[in-house]
């Protein structure tokens, strides 16, 4: 029989958008679980490198000041993955969470791979019948009090969570639902925008008087790219 899984880290990440290639991390919070009890948490807010959409901001109650003075993302990885060991991740539509975190690593050369479990994978499998398997609605469905889209807060109200699945539905017959999964997302390294790119953006947004939401001088090659592409699909060359 399958052993629980009672000593795991759960992680949550709020990001500029859904998109890891694109976009990028601004908060991050985790949660240490030591043989079913919580024994350390992570939380950070991360700059990065640009201005949030309203639409983020709204959602998350997060403003670009609270990110002004925040680490970059090269600085909280290494203290990041300290806190995690080499323990199970578990999280809600982990896979999300995952990719941006293999993501960053990947940019920066680092080893991420991990196995985790997902708790909307296991409330998709014996909730079938709920209208909505999103954590906020979850949550009022057990009763788990929660603050949503804030990294940490999701991450809190993921363990609980968990806890209640397994309450309701591990046993024997159901036990290998609960195991870990090896977590698999390809990432590609992005490498720094060149001085020719950069040179050439800035000439770009002072001849058109555009002001950039990005800071120009830490674009990867591929966002100097279609900053670049953008500019002159609107305004010519």
């Amino acid at each position: 029989m399958p052993k629980i899984v009672d000593t795991y880290v759960c992680i949550d990440l709020e990001t500029t958008g859904l998109n890891p290639k694109t976009d990028k991390i601004i908060e991050i919070g985790a949660v240490r679980v030591e043989h079913g009890e919580q024994t350390g948490v992570f939380e950070t807010f991360v700059n990065p490198g640009r201005k949030l959409e309203e639409r983020v901001a709204a959602l998350t109650g997060i403003r670009d000041q609270d990110l002004q003075q925040a680490p970059e993302i090269t600085a909280v990885l290494p203290e990041l993955f300290a806190f995690l060991g080499d323990e199970v991740l578990l999280g809600h539509s982990l896979l999300f969470d995952y990719s941006f975190l293999k993501k960053a690593a990947v940019d920066q050369k680092l080893q991420f791979e991990r196995e985790g479990i997902d708790t909307l994978k296991i409330a998709r499998i014996f909730l079938p019948e709920l209208e909505s398997r999103r954590l906020d609605f979850l949550c009022d469905h057990y009763g788990i009090p929660h603050r949503a889209h804030r990294a940490l807060e999701d991450a809190k109200a993921t363990v609980d969570l968990y806890q209640k699945l397994r309450e309701a539905f591990s046993s024997e017959e159901t036990e290998n639902v609960f195991q870990p999964r090896k977590l698999i997302y390809q990432a590609k390294r992005d490498t720094p925008a060149t001085k020719a790119q950069i040179e050439r953006l800035y000439k770009l947004t002072e001849k058109h008087n555009i002001m950039v939401e990005a800071d120009l001088s830490k674009l990867t090659r591929s966002e100097a790219s279609r900053y670049t592409d953008r500019i002159l699909a609107t305004y010519g060359r």
